[in-house]
């Protein structure tokens, strides 16, 4: 079991981006981190990729909306949408 996958999946294919945590709040937090590690002489290629990932998601238009909202980054980097499915 996996929660994020158990909660948020259902909410992304709703296209239901409502925050949990903030993608701006996010970003930050991940600014924060890079700032230190760049102090600390530490290369973090993933929280590198992700933050720019999520800086997309806030450029869509999405930085008040949750982090599961990544997948309108992965879909504009893709050019591909997730269909909307039934309520």
């Amino acid at each position: 079991a996996c929660w994020t996958l158990d909660s948020l999946a259902p909410r992304i294919l709703q296209r239901n981006f409502e925050p949990g945590f903030f993608v701006e709040h996010f970003i930050k937090d991940m600014g924060l981190a890079l700032e230190e590690s760049k102090r600390m002489e530490l290369v973090l290629p993933g929280l590198t990729l992700v933050h720019q990932f999520y800086q997309t998601v806030h450029t869509l238009g999405h930085g008040r909306s949750g982090t599961h909202a990544l997948m309108l980054a992965l879909e504009d980097l893709s050019k591909v949408r997730v269909s909307r499915t039934p309520t």
